[in-house]
Order: structure tokens, then sequence, then C-alpha cells
């Protein structure tokens, strides 16, 4: 009733008033799920999850350039020496100094960076 005296008191049309947000039903209208490409953990919302309301209407970026397979793409380095050491760069974006045996057969890798290393003196490389 306070709404209708306030409407005639203006001389607004009730009619005209437009809702400021509109109320979808979930269960018919499935454009307002966003696009939930899967992160490098197999991050994936269940299509009801509250945490995908932060990309509605925005898009979810997921860098598809995974670190490991960013470091499978170096080729294992070969070595001289039996025993190598790995720092991975080095300064303040490497990591501590590990020492690496290459006594054994084939690729060694790096516990930090997983870069890989082997003896080339035909201990045999392992490709």
């Amino acid at each position: 009733m306070a709404l209708n005296l306030f409407s005639r008191s203006l001389k607004i049309n009730s009619a005209a008033l437009k809702p400021l947000c509109v109320i979808r039903n979930k269960s018919t209208d499935q454009s307002w799920i966003p696009d939930d490409p899967v992160t490098h953990t197999g991050q994936k919302y269940e299509k009801d999850d509250y945490r995908l309301a932060r990309y509605v209407e925005r898009k979810k970026h997921v860098n598809t350039n995974f670190a490991i397979d960013l470091i499978a793409a170096v080729p294992p380095k070969p070595e001289k020496a039996r025993i190598v050491w790995c720092d991975g760069g080095g300064g303040p974006l490497g990591h501590p100094k590990v020492y690496i045996n290459l006594d054994k057969p084939g690729d060694h890798t790096c516990g930090y960076c997983g870069l890989r290393f082997f003896k080339e003196d035909g201990h045999g490389h392992g490709h």
C-alpha cells in the first residue's frame, strides 16, 4: 500500500518500474555457468560451486605452459665429471646447490628444478 501511495503522489506508473537485477532459474537457464578450464593441478569446480561466481562475465585465465612440461623440453646436459652440482641457475631465482652423482647410467634429475644430467663418457645415455 505504501508503494501505491508513493507511486500515486509522484505520478509514477508502477508497470514502468523495471527490476534492478534478473533472477535466473538455474534448473532451466545454464547460461550463467562460466567456462571453467582445467588447471595443471586438475582443478575444476562443479557447476553449482559458489566459487564460480568470480568468473561470471569474466574469463578464467589458466596458463597452459606448465612448469613440468617446460622442464621436460630441456634436453639432458652431458657432463664429463662423475659428480656435478645444480643451483637452478644461481642468484635469487635459483635454489640451494645440490650435488648429483652420475656414476650410474642414464639421466639424473635435480630434485629441486628437474634439470637432467648424464655422464657422457660411455656410461650410456638414458634415452
